[in-house]
């Protein structure tokens, strides 16, 4: 586990961001204005004005919104595309999103079209539902799933090689894709890799008793009352966090090879270094980089967090491995 200096600062882009934003009071927003800030905040991340921060888009990769009809709703995803790609057997890329009660595929466009175009993949983003006091974080995981079954089992139709499939996930997308790597395994599903990024995996009573959670509590891209608004909605009482917390799971053996990206300044630090030495004590594959210097949800914030350029290199590097085993 490497340290960290007291010399490491967010990046100026991040300092100048949290300057000039105003934070919500996450301890007293009530459900109205927790909607009506998720609502502007996704409409800004999907703008075109906020690709200065999030990133432009690879030109080499087509984006279209569609739905995936499933057994009692429609889930939209974002579908990433190589330009003049006729083959029907890409490799698939099943991405899913962080934010827990914010957040939209479309703040990812910047990776996951350059790893669309770059691989070349199909890449599909799953917009899963968000948190809020009716929707526990049950139902992103459940999405999540769903969208990667229905995708494989329709591979033809999609344009998909169903053998080459992989699943990609930030914060608490990284939680709806690990555990979908452990579904994968108990059903007979076989990924090739899974890509956990800045991922949250602890939901149980031990989430906050991670050094890095107390040391980077007010981080300024993810702070400590933001993770108690987060535990509140995903796991309300009567819920068994341990079934949300691949940290606990029973056994983690067998698992599709994992690359766990880890920012440096996350309180969620913690949760991925621990995650990876869990992976390995089981005998996955596992590797685990850290990027010094980087804040949580960095990967989305490409125009003032350099080190995220490095870190989609490494996941297009790793991939590209991977599906070619």
């Amino acid at each position: 586990m490497s340290e960290i200096t007291d010399t490491e600062r967010p990046p100026l882009g991040i300092r100048l961001l949290r300057a000039l934003g105003r934070e919500p009071d996450w301890p007293a927003i009530t459900d109205e204005e927790l909607v009506a800030y998720r609502e502007a905040e996704n409409r800004k991340r999907a703008s075109r004005l906020a690709r200065v921060i999030t990133g432009f888009p690879d030109r080499g990769a087509g984006i279209r919104w569609q739905e995936v009809a499933l057994p009692g709703r429609d889930v939209p995803v974002r579908i990433y595309r190589p330009v003049g790609a006729d083959r029907a057997d890409l490799p698939l890329v099943l991405h899913v999103h962080g934010g827990g009660f914010v957040g939209t595929a479309a703040q990812c466009d910047w990776v996951n079209s350059h790893l669309a175009a770059r691989l070349p993949a199909i890449v599909v983003s799953v917009e899963h539902r968000l948190l809020d006091p009716r929707t526990p974080l049950a139902a992103a995981v459940d999405d999540g799933w769903d969208v990667l079954r229905h995708v494989v089992e329709h591979a033809a139709r999609w344009g998909v090689d169903p053998a080459r499939t992989v699943v990609f996930g930030e914060s608490t997308g990284a939680m709806v894709a690990a555990l979908a790597a452990i579904r994968a395994r108990e059903s007979g599903l076989v990924l090739r890799a899974q890509v956990l990024v800045n991922p949250a995996v602890d939901l149980t009573s031990t989430m906050f008793d991670h050094a890095s959670i107390t040391r980077h509590a007010h981080s300024p891209t993810l702070s400590l009352p933001q993770l108690r608004l987060l535990h509140r909605f995903a796991v309300p009482p009567g819920t068994d966090p341990r079934a949300l917390s691949p940290l606990y799971a029973d056994d983690l053996g067998g698992l599709a090879p994992a690359l766990v990206v880890v920012p440096t300044l996350d309180p969620l630090a913690d949760h991925g270094r621990a995650y990876a030495e869990r992976l390995r004590a089981a005998g996955t594959p596992v590797r685990l980089t850290e990027h010094p210097g980087a804040t949580h949800a960095f990967l989305s914030m490409p125009g003032v967090v350099p080190q995220a350029k490095a870190a989609r290199a490494e996941i297009a590097g790793f991939l590209r491995d991977s599906l070619v085993r």
